[in-house]
């Protein structure tokens, strides 16, 4: 009960943190508001950086109250919490330096925070949370010294953040109110110790490769649904950088707001990670995974695979009708055709890919279904029961496995 009344506190708190979050940015100036590289911007960055990590602390909540011994749901709900700390202390400090000076206290102090805390969260969930996942437990005793060794470098390197010189671009240039001026070594060491982080998080996901390869049944399905949405993180980030690579080495490329929708979702998709995390830890449709992974192989692929089509029908025809009427674009016409090429191809194309999944990631599945299939149509025809009766022991035999 104490656990519970504990867990569901600190979501509340986080949650009013979020509310005045929203509140801060809409009483900002759009001048005293640090440019924003990544994403649209604009009101999107209220739901895009902050509603994806409300996920943590309601999902950590949850969990915490459920399984209070388990300190996934901890991490999940200190994530969330921190993330809205970081938030809100920027905002504090870019009004109190920018949009109205002199009217709250310690802005410069308060709003440095941002700096160093929002490494130590992103730390904190690529170390710990995969680390301990799902029961709370390390692997074996052979990785404590990496828990040991993330639990220095996140401390050692959010100290390093506080107190590195220098300029704190989102407040506006000022100096870092902690940092030590007289040893600038504090950066280089700042930077080393970020390195380091990232060489313990891709030691952690080791060892959740390692847990998986070593477990089965009820594991393996709680490791697939955070592998799961780390994936579609992952394929969102690739996908950005392949586009954002294409769109500067081409002259008159991809439309900007292409790319921004496309990083605004790869922002919101993060909030994917505590939703697996909680569907595993709480065993809740746990065996649900296998499916999802399969709907998402196949439309991912149908989707690519239409896109590809539709832009490349819109330039077939528009070459097409340029050679034949000397005319320079006929958009209309191309999307309309593209678009028509696209409903006919839709149900015959999403069979084959279905196929194809079944086939290469579901073969067992697949074949069992196969053998039930001609079984059925053979059984419309036989009329002797003892061949029906032997045959439908060698199904049973081919698909269930009753022996193994």
């Amino acid at each position: 009960r104490t656990a519970a009344w504990l867990a569901w506190s600190l979501a509340t708190l986080s949650l009013i943190m979020f509310v005045a979050n929203v509140a801060l940015y809409i009483i900002l100036p759009p001048s005293a508001q640090p440019p924003i590289t990544w994403g649209t911007g604009g009101l999107s960055i209220v739901f895009v950086f902050m509603v994806p990590f409300l996920a943590f602390p309601l999902v950590g909540a949850l969990i915490a109250s459920r399984r209070p011994h388990n300190p996934i749901g901890w991490i999940c709900l200190a994530v969330g919490l921190f993330w809205m700390l970081n938030i809100m202390s920027g905002g504090y400090g870019i009004y109190g330096l920018l949009a109205s000076p002199g009217s709250v206290p310690f802005p410069a102090a308060i709003g440095s925070q941002g700096e160093w805390m929002g490494p130590a969260t992103v730390g904190l969930l690529g170390t710990y949370l995969i680390l301990l996942f799902p029961d709370g437990r390390l692997p074996s005793a052979r990785w404590r010294p990496l828990a040991w060794l993330s639990g220095t470098v996140l401390a050692l390197g959010t100290v390093a953040n506080a107190l590195a010189p220098g300029p704190l671009p989102d407040l506006g240039g000022v100096r870092n109110p902690f940092g030590l001026e007289g040893y600038p070594w504090m950066s280089g060491a700042r930077d080393a110790l970020s390195l380091l982080l990232s060489v313990c998080m891709l030691a952690s996901v080791s060892s959740l490769v390692m847990r998986y390869r070593r477990s089965g049944g009820e594991v393996r399905q709680q490791i697939k649904w955070i592998a799961f949405a780390a994936s579609v993180v992952a394929l969102g980030v690739s996908g950005a950088v392949v586009l954002g690579t294409f769109a500067a080495g081409t002259a008159g490329g991809t439309h900007p707001l292409l790319i921004g929708l496309l990083e605004d979702a790869i922002t919101l998709s993060f909030a994917g990670v505590p939703i697996a995390v909680g569907f595993a830890v709480l065993k809740y449709r746990l065996y649900n995974i296998d499916v999802i992974i399969n709907r998402t192989l196949v439309y991912g692929a149908l989707t690519a695979a239409l896109v590809a089509v539709y832009f490349g029908g819109v330039a077939a025809t528009e070459a097409v009708v340029r050679t034949l009427t000397g005319q320079q674009q006929q958009p209309q016409l191309a999307i309309v055709v593209s678009t028509l090429v696209i409903a006919a191809l839709f149900n015959p194309l999403r069979r084959r890919i279905q196929a194809f999944i079944d086939r290469r990631f579901y073969r067992r599945k697949y074949d069992a279904r196969k053998t039930l299939e001609a079984f059925s149509a053979k059984l419309r025809d036989e009329t002797d029961l003892d061949a029906l009766s032997g045959d439908l022991i060698g199904v049973v035999r081919e698909t269930m496995q009753p022996a193994h």
